[in-house]
C-alpha cells in the first residue's frame, strides 16, 4: 500500500497539472508585469484592463469628444490602450509640434496597418507607407506637383471651376453638396490627370467613391482581428474568405488606377502643338519615367513599379477632394449659424470687386477679411478631426512635459472664457509635478487630436465661436476679448495658417496649398454671388457631424440666393465663356466611362443639377 502511494498515476496527478498550470500562467503574469512597468512610464491615461487596454472605454460615435474630456483629466499628452497596443493622444498645438515636426525624424511613420495598407494596396498608397526610401520617393514625386509654382498654374482652372459651381447653384441651389463635391472632384482630376468632371455621375467618379468608402470601412479600430494578430494575413485565400474580398477590392482600385495612367499616355501620344496635353501630376510622372526609364536608377520616379506609380495621382482624389468638399460645407453652415460674418465678407467683397465682375485671385491682396475666413472655416471644425492618418514612432523617445509650458487643458467650465484654472473634476490626478518625463516606445501610434487642438481655448478664446476676425491681420480689428492666452506655433504672422488642420512634420497634407486655394476661390465667388441663409423654421445645431476620419456637417438646408439679377448674369456669362475658355482643353469624363470633347459634346452637356 506504501507503494501505491508513489504510483506514476499519482505522480502524474498531483504534479503535472500544477506544473500545467504553473507553465501557462507564468508566461501571462510576467505580460502583465510588463505591460504595467510600461503603462508606469508612458504618459498617464484611463486605466487599462489587462489584454483588453481600454477598448470597452472607446465611444462608437466621435471619439474626439471623449479625447478632449480625457485631456481635461490626463493632461496635453496621454496613453490609450488598444488591447496591448499603445496610442498617444496629443491635445495641445505647441507640444505637438514639437513631437511632430522638431522631432519628425522619430514621429514621421505609420502604424502597420495590415487590412487596409498590406491586403488592400499592398503599402502602395503613400497614406500608409511607413516612413523610409519608399515613402520619400513617393513624397519627393508628389511635391513637384504641388510647389508654390505650379500651384500657380492651377489657379486658372479652379477659378473656372468656381464660377461653374455659382452657375449651377443659380439652378438647383438645394443640390448644393453635390455641386460642391463636383467642383473639388473636378479641380483635382484636372491636377492629377487633365481632365475636368461635368458630373458626379460620371463612371471614374462613382468608383472613387467606392474605393474611398471601401478603404475607410477597413480602418475602424477592431473590425478586423488580423490588426491585433497580423499573422492572419498568411492564412490562405480559401480559408479566409474576408482577405479574398479585400485582395479583389484592392485588385479593382489598382487596375483602375492603371486605366486612368493610360489615359494619359493616350492623351501624350495624340498630342500636338495645336492640341496640347494640359499639365498634370500623372503628365510630369510619365515625363520624367521617359527620361530615366532605367528600373535600376535611383531617381524617385524608377524606384516605383508600375502599379505604385499609379497610386500617386490617385492619391490625390482622397487627399484634396472630399476633404475640400467638407470644408466648404462646414463654411455654408457657420455663415447661416452666424450671420454677421456674411455681411462682413459681402462689404468687402463689394468695397474691393464691385458689382460687374467675379473676384480672382488677383484680389487676394485685398481681401483680408475672406483670407480670414479661410482660416476660420479650417479651424473651428477640422476635417481631419483626428490629424488624419495616424503617425506611428520609429525609435523610443523621452518626452518632458513641463506644464508651466503645456498647461491642462481648460474644463468645460472654463473653455468660453479661458480664464479658469482648468480643474476638471475629482479623476484628475493630483499632486502633479511641474515637470514630468514620459517614455514613448519605438512603434507607438501617435495622435494629434485636431478638435482638441483647433478648439483650445487657451489658443483659441471663445473657440466654438465662428469668428474671422481672430484671424485679421490688422490688430485693430482683432477684439480684445480673442487675444490668446498663449502664441499657436502656427500663428506667428499674418501668412502662416493660423491653425494645423493640414497636419504635422513631414506627414502634413502635400496638397495644402492647393486646398487652401480652392476654398478661398469658391467662396469668395459664392459670397460675391450669393446670399446664404437658413431655412425658415429650420434648426441648426454647429456640433452635428459625421463619424469617420474625416468628417462633414450631417446634412442640413439652406437657402442660396442670387445677390441681384445683375451678378447672376456675370455668373453666368464667365461660366459659359471665360471658365470653358480654360476648361475647354481639359476633357470631360463621360457618364458612359467615356471621354467628352466638352461644354457641348454628347458627354459633357449634362452637369450636376441640370447645367454644365
Amino acid at each position: 500500500m506504501a507503494l501505491n502511494a508513489f504510483s506514476p498515476a499519482s505522480f502524474s496527478s498531483s504534479y503535472l497539472w500544477p506544473s500545467f498550470f504553473f507553465l501557462i500562467l507564468l508566461p501571462l503574469v510576467l505580460t502583465v508585469l510588463h505591460d504595467i512597468a510600461l503603462w508606469r512610464r508612458m504618459p498617464p491615461g484611463p486605466p487599462p484592463l489587462p489584454f483588453i487596454g481600454n477598448k470597452h472605454q472607446l465611444p462608437k460615435s466621435q471619439p474626439w469628444l471623449q479625447f478632449t474630456e480625457w485631456a481635461k483629466v490626463y493632461g496635453p499628452i496621454f496613453t490609450l490602450w488598444i488591447g496591448r497596443r499603445p496610442t498617444v493622444v496629443i491635445s495641445d498645438p505647441r507640444l505637438a509640434a514639437e513631437l511632430l515636426e522638431k522631432r519628425s525624424n522619430k514621429y514621421s511613420s505609420r502604424p502597420r496597418m495590415v487590412a487596409m495598407g498590406e491586403l488592400l494596396w499592398d503599402n502602395a498608397s503613400i497614406l500608409v507607407q511607413p516612413y523610409g526610401k519608399a515613402w520619400s520617393a513617393r513624397r519627393k514625386l508628389l511635391h513637384q506637383a504641388l510647389t508654390p509654382k505650379a500651384l500657380q498654374l492651377y489657379k486658372p482652372v479652379q477659378e473656372a471651376e468656381a464660377a461653374r459651381l455659382c452657375a449651377q447653384l443659380l439652378t438647383a441651389p438645394a443640390d448644393f453638396e453635390k455641386l460642391i463635391e463636383r467642383f473639388t472632384a473636378s479641380v483635382v482630376f484636372c491636377v492629377a490627370y487633365g481632365h475636368r468632371i461635368d458630373s458626379l455621375h460620371a463612371d471614374v467618379i462613382r468608383q472613387r467613391f467606392e474605393f474611398m468608402q471601401y478603404s475607410a470601412s477597413l480602418n475602424v479600430p477592431g473590425r478586423y482581428l488580423v490588426e491585433t494578430f497580423p499573422a492572419l494575413k498568411y492564412v490562405p485565400d480559401w480559408l479566409a474568405p474576408w482577405k479574398a474580398d479585400i485582395k479583389a477590392h484592392g485588385a479593382r482600385e489598382a487596375a483602375a488606377n492603371m486605366a486612368l495612367v493610360d489615359v494619359v499616355r493616350q492623351d501624350m501620344r495624340r498630342a500636338s502643338p495645336a492640341h496640347p496635353v494640359p499639365n498634370s501630376l500623372c503628365k510630369m510622372l510619365l515625363e520624367l519615367r521617359a527620361k530615366d526609364p532605367d528600373a535600376s536608377s535611383s531617381s524617385s520616379s524608377s524606384l516605383l513599379s508600375d502599379r505604385d506609380f499609379s497610386f500617386l495621382p490617385a492619391s490625390l482624389f482622397g487627399a484634396g477632394s472630399d476633404t475640400t468638399a467638407s470644408t466648404l460645407c462646414t463654411a455654408l453652415l457657420a455663415l447661416v449659424t452666424h450671420p454677421h460674418v456674411l455681411a462682413a465678407a459681402h462689404a468687402e467683397l463689394d468695397a474691393v470687386v464691385g458689382p460687374d465682375r467675379l473676384p480672382t485671385f488677383a484680389d487676394e491682396p485685398g481681401l483680408p477679411y475672406m483670407r480670414a475666413l479661410v482660416k476660420e472655416v479650417l479651424r473651428w471644425r477640422p476635417v481631419a478631426v483626428l490629424g488624419g492618418t495616424p503617425h506611428a514612432t520609429t525609435a523610443a523617445d523621452d518626452v518632458v512635459v513641463d506644464h508651466d509650458i503645456y498647461p491642462p487643458y481648460p474644463s468645460s467650465s472654463s473653455s468660453s472664457s479661458s480664464d479658469g484654472d482648468g480643474d476638471s473634476d475629482g479623476d484628475k490626478p493630483s499632486g502633479r509635478r511641474t515637470t514630468q518625463t514620459y517614455h514613448i516606445p519605438a512603434h507607438t501610434t501617435v495622435l494629434a487630436n485636431s478638435w482638441a487642438i483647433n478648439l483650445h481655448p487657451d489658443y483659441y478664446p471663445h473657440p466654438h465661436l465662428f469668428e474671422p476676425l481672430r484671424f485679421h491681420p490688422d490688430p485693430a480689428r482683432r477684439p480684445a476679448s480673442l487675444t490668446p492666452l498663449l502664441p499657436h506655433p502656427s500663428n506667428s504672422s499674418p501668412t502662416s495658417p493660423g491653425h494645423s488642420s493640414f497636419g504635422w512634420g513631414r506627414r502634413i497634407c502635400p496638397g495644402a496649398g492647393l486646398a487652401a486655394n480652392g476654398v478661398f476661390v469658391a467662396l469668395a465667388r459664392l459670397l460675391w454671388a450669393f446670399d446664404v441663409a437658413g431655412v425658415e423654421g429650420a434648426v441648426y445645431d454647429p456640433m452635428a457631424y459625421t463619424d469617420g476620419f474625416n468628417i462633414r456637417p450631417r446634412r442640413f438646408a439652406c437657402v442660396l440666393r442670387p445677390r441681384s439679377g445683375g451678378r447672376a448674369e456675370v455668373v453666368t456669362r464667365e461660366a459659359e465663356g471665360g471658365a470653358m475658355a480654360v476648361l475647354g482643353g481639359f476633357g470631360a469624363f463621360g457618364e458612359g466611362g467615356g471621354m467628352g470633347t466638352g461644354m457641348g459634346g454628347a458627354e459633357g452637356e449634362k452637369g450636376e443639377g441640370g447645367k454644365a
